[in-house]
């Protein structure tokens, strides 16, 4: 019973400090321009909208975003957006953090990579027939070897069996 008290005081203390960590990590990445990703969650491959708000005057130079799964991208004054290109070895399922640097600000936002790639459908390949050519027709068959007496005979024995059975 001791143990139960002693677990349950453990995992109310590290809630409470995880909550109370969790204002001073967002009030960490607070700064005098906003930015944004988008879409936030892409596939490897995707092209990925990077954008500065200017309009407020917290960004006025050349802002710079980077980030482990893109090339670093310049976003010139005046202008607020630009775009780039999610590497194709990208892990299915991480976050990865972009960071947009302006006059000398630093700010960071996620961008997820999907976790459910489609998988490329095979490509059909045409079934080559064993036998290349066609078979060899009209070349006899089953009537080869037959001949009138053959014929007359088996003739003759049919008769004789419908008339057996006809007398009796």
């Amino acid at each position: 019973m001791h143990a139960i008290r002693v677990a349950s005081a453990a995992l109310l203390s590290a809630g409470a400090l995880a909550l109370a960590a969790a204002p001073v990590a967002v009030a960490g990445d607070v700064t005098p321009f906003g930015f944004d990703v988008e879409p936030e969650i892409v596939d490897p491959g995707d092209t990925v909208t990077l954008r500065v708000d200017r309009a407020g005057g917290g960004c006025k130079g050349h802002a710079k975003v980077s980030s482990p799964v893109f090339d670093t991208v310049t976003i010139p004054p005046k202008k607020s957006k630009a775009t780039a290109v999610v590497d194709w070895d990208a892990r299915p399922g991480a976050v990865y953090q972009v960071a947009f640097t302006c006059d000398g600000v630093t700010g960071t936002a996620p961008l997820t990579i999907a976790s459910d790639r489609p998988v490329p459908l095979p490509t059909p390949v045409p079934v080559q027939p064993e036998h290349p050519k066609g078979v060899h027709a009209g070349e006899g068959g089953s009537f080869a070897g037959l001949d009138a007496g053959r014929l007359g005979l088996g003739a003759l024995i049919v008769a004789g069996a419908l008339g057996a059975a006809y007398r009796h």
